[in-house]
């Protein structure tokens, strides 16, 4: 078979042979750099357009020293963040960063959550965005090691008031540069829905991490249940434990507390052991008891019966962490550590196709979950009423 002969790729060489003169004047025409007079800038240009020249990015990072590379990064176990979760969350909130990345000039990298080996050692990247880091989180405190900027994503920064309000935050690698996905929005606006379908008694399952949506959700849920006169039931299971532990903390749960009605569990896997719990306890989810979850994602639509979730707005969040981690890069945000997004914030609850207000975000500071706050998806886990709560 014959090998078809390589197009050539036109060098900054083959511009300096046609335009008559050296490489160096040729990178410093292009780049805007050094001392080069307007005709002959002009002429390297239209020379390089003729011949379709297209700078190496490798040159131009060995110039720079700057490998124009980001990456995503978390450090939830596989236990939570594989399966169908991996499918979801974390994969949606890659594709809106490589998207808004690579129009800003960047090169986005996806490392996987792995408890194998540290990923930061393994790559040559710019600026990182990190994934719901915990207070003590060992893929933060291997960036900062390494001086590499970061922003976090719901970091704990964002919900342990690390700053006060218009204090000036450091560049670079310093966790205050956050997102805020709005964990406490999110959790009251699922909370009241339970309670609206009647619930008289609900609880919480969450993991023993200390990851922004767990604590919003313990603190919104025990202010409700003190502000609607419930007594709070809360059963933890380790994130390493995955669903099968969830599983089994929810089934103690009922064992122990039999007149729950209503399960809100913010990570999707333990609301899928919640599931299982429930069925295994002669539970009808959707009938007598009620469960509910944080991320509208693949677990939530296929879960038997499907799970009544929230939209967060991924697409939105993405697109502002990289801008944010650009804008760090670049020497900005000296004084803001947290971007708001543009839009109406108002939070609504999407029942049947129709999108209704249901409830008010609090703003705050950093970035809204989307143009229109979260979006409550209502499915077949709340929607019907047991006997007792029918007759309320």
């Amino acid at each position: 078979m014959t090998e078809l002969p390589r197009a050539h790729r036109v060098t900054i060489a083959d511009v300096a042979r046609e335009a008559g003169v050296s490489r160096t004047t040729v990178s410093h025409a292009l780049s805007g750099q050094g001392k080069v007079n307007a005709d002959t800038r002009a002429k390297v240009k239209e020379v390089a357009e003729r011949l379709n020249y297209r700078p190496s990015a490798r040159a131009r990072s060995l110039r720079s020293g700057k490998s124009q590379t980001l990456a995503l990064l978390s450090s939830m176990p596989a236990a939570v963040s594989a399966g169908p979760s991996q499918l979801g969350f974390f994969t949606e909130l890659a594709m809106g960063c490589a998207r808004t990345a690579l129009l800003e000039g960047y090169v986005f990298v996806l490392a996987p959550p792995t408890e194998a080996a540290d990923p930061v050692d393994l790559l040559d990247i710019d600026g990182a965005i990190l994934l719901e880091p915990t207070v003590d989180d060992s893929l933060a405190e291997a960036l900062r090691d390494r001086g590499i900027p970061y922003v976090t994503i719901d970091g704990p920064s964002s919900n342990d008031s690390a700053a006060p309000t218009g204090a000036a935050v450091p560049a670079g690698a310093d966790s205050r540069w956050s997102i805020d996905l709005h964990h406490r929005t999110t959790a009251q606006l699922l909370l009241d829905h339970l309670l609206d379908q009647g619930a008289k008694q609900p609880a919480l399952l969450v993991s023993r991490s200390r990851r922004g949506a767990q604590i919003a959700a313990r603190e919104v849920y025990t202010e409700t249940a003190a502000a609607r006169g419930f007594t709070p039931l809360i059963a933890e299971a380790d994130e390493t434990s995955g669903e099968d532990g969830a599983f089994v903390a929810a089934e103690e749960m009922l064992a122990a507390h039999p007149d729950i009605d209503a399960v809100l569990a913010p990570i999707d896997t333990f609301a899928t052991g919640a599931v299982r719990a429930a069925q295994e306890s002669g539970r009808t989810v959707g009938g007598d008891l009620l469960i509910a979850t944080r991320y509208d994602g693949l677990r939530a639509r296929t879960s038997i019966p499907p799970l009544t979730a929230v939209d967060l707005g991924l697409e939105a969040i993405s697109s502002a962490a990289v801008e944010m981690l650009v804008t760090v890069l670049d020497g900005g945000h000296s004084s803001n550590p947290n971007a708001v997004l543009e839009g109406d914030t108002e939070s609504a609850a999407v029942v049947g196709g129709d999108v209704k207000p249901a409830a008010t975000v609090d703003t705050g500071s950093a970035a809204s979950a989307g143009s229109f706050g979260p979006v409550l998806v209502v499915r077949d886990s709340t929607a019907g009423r047991s006997p007792d709560r029918s007759r309320d």
